[in-house]
């Protein structure tokens, strides 16, 4: 039996899709600073965003400038910082982008991509360019694409939580035609090649930080062609990029969640940024599929190797069995491994690896499937 450790003051395994697990060491950090910020006598919760130049607008820009040096964003690209998550620029995309009668193009890889499509649909019409093949078990190729004559942009999602499907290089551009992309779930696990995207986002909660907020990386050609008239201000990119004294202050921002974003990042830039963090996502994803896959069946993922999520690895138990699987979580929760349920709307198990997961919890994931494997196998 694998050995127990559910102790009291240990810090549990927390493999949640999100909000996920944070470095320890940042959390220590920001529980140091709570109450007196650098001397302030005050925490950064408690501060202004509107002094220019202190704490939190301080915060703002540094997590700007890592996250342009990570992804090598150049100066062409606005970033921000907004509210309502990715759920809201489900909505801000068509209406920043696209007039009302201009299609939009959607490549359905699951669950949501089809949220976008949804949210998509009551501003514009929308078309389908592809779907994902051999029942959702395979990401279909760029070169396959049906793009709508004056599409507005053709929108995917990076990497499908639920199903478990992922980009894992960035596709080619779609001639004239913006290629948008939700990268919630994938943001900072590997380079990016941002000059094929018109426009990235990524709600927090996953690789980025804590929930509370979403980044946007922009061309600033394409906030230049103004939303809407009727866009709702909060969801405007034009207001939103407004540089005085930094962008994002249209509103007041999630100031708490960016500081300890701004943290988060420049910690990944410590650890060797996105080349290192992709090397690492990488080795820690494939022992675990490697595992699933020498299990004789046990375990089953049935998505396409190479289009395999290495941030969320979906699996049942005999390919299905409902008791066995929550078995499973019961088991594992016990030994302080939490959050390996799957998405409650499609059951199952799901593992998610991000940033903030240690290598330790990989280690007792794996000691726990070969455990639980030879006892009720």
């Amino acid at each position: 039996m694998v050995t127990d450790d559910a102790r009291p003051g240990r810090r549990s395994f927390n493999f949640s899709a999100g909000p996920s697990a944070l470095p320890t060491d940042i959390l220590a950090r920001v529980q140091r600073e709570l109450l007196d910020w650098r001397g302030t006598g005050m925490g950064i919760l408690e501060m202004s965003h509107r002094d220019a130049g202190g704490p939190v607008q301080e915060a703002m820009a540094r997590a700007e400038a890592s996250l342009r040096r990570l992804l090598a964003i150049t100066d062409d690209y606005a970033v921000l910082f907004v509210h309502g998550g990715a759920h809201g620029q489900f909505a801000a995309l068509p209406l920043n982008l696209a007039a009302p009668d201009q299609p939009l193009g959607y490549v359905d890889t699951g669950f949501w991509s089809r949220r976008a499509r949804d949210e998509g649909a009551r501003f514009a019409p929308t078309a389908i360019v592809a779907s994902a093949e051999n029942g959702g078990a395979r990401l279909p190729a760029a070169s396959g694409w049906t793009v709508p004559r004056g599409a507005a942009y053709v929108h995917l999602c990076a990497n499908e939580t639920i199903q478990g499907l992922e980009y894992l290089s960035d596709p080619d551009p779609t001639g004239d035609v913006p290629l948008v992309a939700d990268f919630t779930s994938t943001l900072l696990s590997r380079p990016i090649d941002v000059a094929r995207y018109g426009a990235l986002y990524a709600s927090s909660g996953k690789n980025l930080g804590p929930a509370g907020f979403a980044v946007v990386v922009v061309k600033r050609s394409l906030i230049a062609r103004g939303a809407r008239p009727q866009t709702p201000s909060i969801l405007d990119w034009s207001k939103l990029a407004e540089p005085a004294p930094i962008a994002s202050l249209y509103s007041t921002p999630a100031t708490f969640a960016i500081y300890v974003s701004s943290l988060v990042l420049e910690d990944l830039e410590a650890r060797g940024g996105l080349v290192a963090a992709e090397r690492r996502s990488s080795e820690r994803a494939a022992r675990v599929y490697a595992r699933i896959d020498a299990s004789s069946g046990f375990y089953t993922n049935a998505v396409h190797p190479p289009h395999r999520s290495r941030m969320n690895v979906p699996f049942r138990i005999r390919g299905g069995d409902s008791a066995l699987e929550a078995r499973f979580v019961r088991e594992a929760e016990a030994l302080g491994l939490h959050q390996l349920f799957g998405h409650p709307r499609f059951g199952g198990l799901r593992a998610s690896l991000y940033h903030g997961v240690p290598d330790a919890a990989v280690d007792a994931l794996d000691a726990f499937l070969v455990d639980f494997g030879r006892r009720t196998g």
